[in-house]
């Protein structure tokens, strides 16, 4: 059964940092590009950033430049994402995906 779980959310307040992890089984994610999304309450959803296989190639949108770092452990099957200098526009809910399959999400909230 394929899978896809993050955790490391939370409530944190601007300024702050988090670390989010996006762990998969049922495959192996090492041939595959690992997307990050999220989404805030009432904006569409938003593709940020993304490393390929190997973690040669990534990807990362203006919006979270100099911020976010994705990053990933094929050998845990694992991607990661470290989050600095929260603001409360990067409340939202963020997900990991590859192929067609999609994370539950974790809520990241911004916020004193």
């Amino acid at each position: 059964q394929v899978q896809l779980v993050e955790s490391g959310g939370g409530l944190v307040q601007p300024g702050g940092s988090l670390r989010l992890s996006c762990v998969a089984s049922g495959f192996s994610i090492s041939r595959y590009i690992m997307k990050w999304y999220r989404q805030a309450p009432g904006k569409e959803r938003e593709l940020f950033t993304w490393i390929n296989g190997d973690g040669s190639s990534i990807y990362v949108a203006d919006s979270v430049k100099d911020r976010f770092t994705i990053s990933r452990d094929n050998a845990k099957n694992t991607v990661y994402l470290q989050l600095n200098n929260l603001t409360s526009g990067d409340t939202a809910v963020y997900r990991c995906s590859t192929l067609n399959y999609w994370g539950q999400g974790t809520q990241v909230t911004v916020s004193s």
